[in-house]
């Protein structure tokens, strides 16, 4: 989604990521106006425009990440190449990159040297584990962030291994988190007419969803896997089998929606049982898994009623079909536009995603390249 004279238009980001996280984030300022020029390497460009399942030989993955971007193949170990990138420096606003530390300054395009040929300049970087401390140089995945956090640990049965979330949930709040990041320092800029450096780690985005967590752990409580209020502990916040096989979600924490689930399936026997384990063999559970599997899944979103907190478990296809997913307006070809809207912006449909290169003529001819120069840096392999 971009705007009609978006909250972000006339912001120019250069982003040098690729796969999930910064592409990620440079969407998010797509998505509210900014121009958004993906810098990607010539002949191959970012690699997740080759992860099935392709369609006409690219990514649905790449086209929904990679939305509304635009796309200019730049040899960054060339001599020229870096020249050019410095010279799109000077007319940028924002540049965002996800290099292992010292990466670019190795290549001469450190925070330092750009930040000297645009003072105005906000540079973020997006790294696996932050530009200090023992494992800033190592290859890391989301996996690893979420399981280095502790994040994975609380999730899945007390009994058994983790289980792998269904989601990115690093990559993904690292990317936003660098999207407030940018955002803060564009603010800050506006008042000191400097920019600056942001550092954002996955490691640190996946504990930040923890605060929670933190907080019990350093409270002497600690939350345990499949055992705590909030991870499958306790029979009133709980996922119950359905008659038919589907799962229903049951997250009554409050007395008064667990009250309004009792009434609803006629159970007030069990209004003083809301905190019983959920542990195989004891009765309270034992029941209401018997309870819930009187009736199929749609069954119970009917008999559960609007203040018990009680929802069926869908799959990807049936929750964007289902009508309070489609009344959220959110989605848009294999992508999904964002979910905050702003009163003051009217929405119109996004910029398809790139093709390899598709505007490097054009950016270049911005900087007084024409089309023998263009050519002929297409033929040394520099863009």
């Amino acid at each position: 989604m971009t705007t009609d004279g978006g909250p972000l238009e006339g912001v120019r980001v250069l982003d040098l990521s690729r796969l999930l996280p910064g592409p990620y984030c440079s969407r998010i300022l797509a998505d509210y106006g900014a121009e958004v020029i993906k810098l990607e390497r010539p002949g191959g460009g970012d690699w997740l425009r080759y992860v099935p399942p392709l369609v006409d030989g690219e990514s649905v993955f790449f086209r929904a990440i990679n939305r509304g971007h635009k796309s200019l193949t730049l040899n960054l170990k060339s001599d020229e190449g870096r020249v050019i990138c410095l010279r799109l420096v000077e007319r940028a606003d924002v540049l965002l990159e996800g290099f292992r530390p010292g990466v670019l300054e190795r290549l001469g395009l450190g925070y330092q040297s750009l930040s000297q040929a645009n003072p105005r300049l906000v540079y973020c970087a997006l790294t696996g584990y932050g530009p200090s401390g023992p494992y800033r140089q190592r290859a890391g995945h989301d996996l690893n962030y979420v399981g280095l956090a502790g994040l994975l640990d609380l999730a899945g049965p007390q009994e058994g291994p983790p289980a792998i979330p269904g989601i990115q949930v690093a990559d993904l709040a690292g990317g936003l988190w660098a999207a407030l990041g940018i955002l803060l320092a564009l603010l800050a800029r506006e008042r000191t007419g400097r920019g600056q450096r942001v550092d954002g780690s996955l490691l640190g985005a996946a504990l930040a969803c923890m605060p929670v967590a933190v907080a019990r752990h350093v409270g002497g409580a600690p939350m345990v896997r499949g055992g705590s209020d909030l991870t499958g502990g306790l029979v009133c916040y709980q996922v119950y089998q359905a008659q038919d096989g589907g799962y229903v979600t049951l997250a009554a924490l409050e007395p008064e929606f667990w009250a309004a689930f009792c009434r609803a399936v006629g159970r007030q026997d069990l209004l003083d049982q809301q905190l019983a384990p959920a542990s195989p063999g004891e009765p309270v559970y034992e029941e209401l898994r018997t309870l819930f599997r009187a009736r199929t899944r749609e069954e119970w979103a009917e008999v559960a009623g609007a203040d018990s907190c009680c929802e069926p478990v869908y799959g990807v296809g049936e929750a964007l079909a289902s009508a309070p997913v489609q009344a959220l307006a959110m989605l848009a070809g294999a992508g999904l536009l964002p979910p905050v809207r702003l009163s003051a912006s009217v929405a119109r449909p996004a910029a398809p995603a790139p093709a390899l290169g598709q505007h490097t003529a054009g950016l270049l001819g911005e900087l007084g390249y024409d089309q023998a120069a263009v050519a002929a840096l297409r033929e040394r392999g520099v863009v």
